[in-house]
């Protein structure tokens, strides 16, 4: 089970449309998933279509660490039930939902407790089932950043070619150095995403060519593109993979390109 931290120091990079995106290419790619919705907003619950319905969301089963069995409580997501509706499947493809709400706000705070940190890290030790869990993280540094950077084996920073964003990429980069050494000494690699890239803008191409000196093999290929149909296909609470036209044809190509990337890290970190 690999487990992958999209994070940002910055709101408003794109980084739930990561998330998504990459919980998309590995619906489409029959890789069992878990989305665990950490962001207080709860926006990749909204994304992926789900809610509670008499399960315990992220939050609840934080509070009871010690006793939460998350397979207990997840949702399967309403993509999910697209996918197993197309005659052509022989096998319903897995992507549950750790459903997000605004009581994880309780720990999204910078005094957050050792012990506290290891919330999440107790509750995925008891799970299994899933091949790959992707966390969507708030945009800060405070505690709930913190829990799940603790529990992953892989970090993905999302950042806008923009000069805050790639301040703040930065920022982030340093805080992840000093949490490697004191709380997560195994911790994996650290990656970066260029996210909502517009190639007509030449402040774009310059602040990509600033990313590519500053972070170096830590950039990811592809860079994903804004795109025009984006924020229609997350209002339907659509998959990009099952989203009828064939305008978001490249974008399917990035998102798998990426997440070839992410399971190349983790082969690589289980050999």
């Amino acid at each position: 089970m690999h487990v992958v931290s999209i994070s940002s120091l910055k709101g408003g990079v794109g980084k739930t449309s990561v998330t998504l995106g990459l919980a998309s290419a590995a619906l489409a790619a029959g890789i069992p998933t878990l989305v665990i919705d950490l962001d207080p907003h709860a926006d990749a619950s909204t994304g992926l279509g789900v809610r509670a319905n008499g399960k315990q969301p992220i939050g609840q089963m934080l509070k009871n660490a010690r006793r939460a069995r998350l397979q207990d409580q997840v949702v399967a997501s309403a993509w999910q039930t697209k996918a197993a509706e197309k005659k052509s499947r022989t096998r319903i493809p897995v992507l549950d939902v750790a459903v997000g709400d605004a009581y994880t706000g309780i720990y999204d705070r910078p005094d957050l407790r050792t012990r506290d940190l290891r919330r999440l890290t107790q509750i995925l030790s008891r799970t299994s089932g899933y091949q790959l869990v992707l966390i969507d993280c708030p945009p800060s540094l405070n505690g709930l950043t913190r829990m799940a950077w603790s529990a992953s084996d892989q970090l993905l920073l999302v950042a806008e070619p923009s000069l805050f964003s790639v301040a703040g990429t930065e920022r982030t980069q340093r805080a992840l150095d000093l949490f490697r050494r004191e709380f997560a000494p195994s911790l994996g690699p650290v990656k970066v995403v260029a996210n909502r890239v517009r190639k007509d803008s030449a402040e774009h191409t310059f602040r990509l060519g600033e990313m590519r000196q500053m972070f170096g093999e830590s950039m990811v290929k592809p860079e994903i593109p804004e795109h025009p149909e984006w924020q229609q296909i997350q209002g339907a609470a659509y998959s990009v993979h099952q989203w009828p036209s064939k305008a978001t044809a490249p974008m399917l190509n990035q998102f798998d390109a990426l997440l070839k990337e992410v399971m190349a890290s983790a082969g690589a970190s289980n050999r």
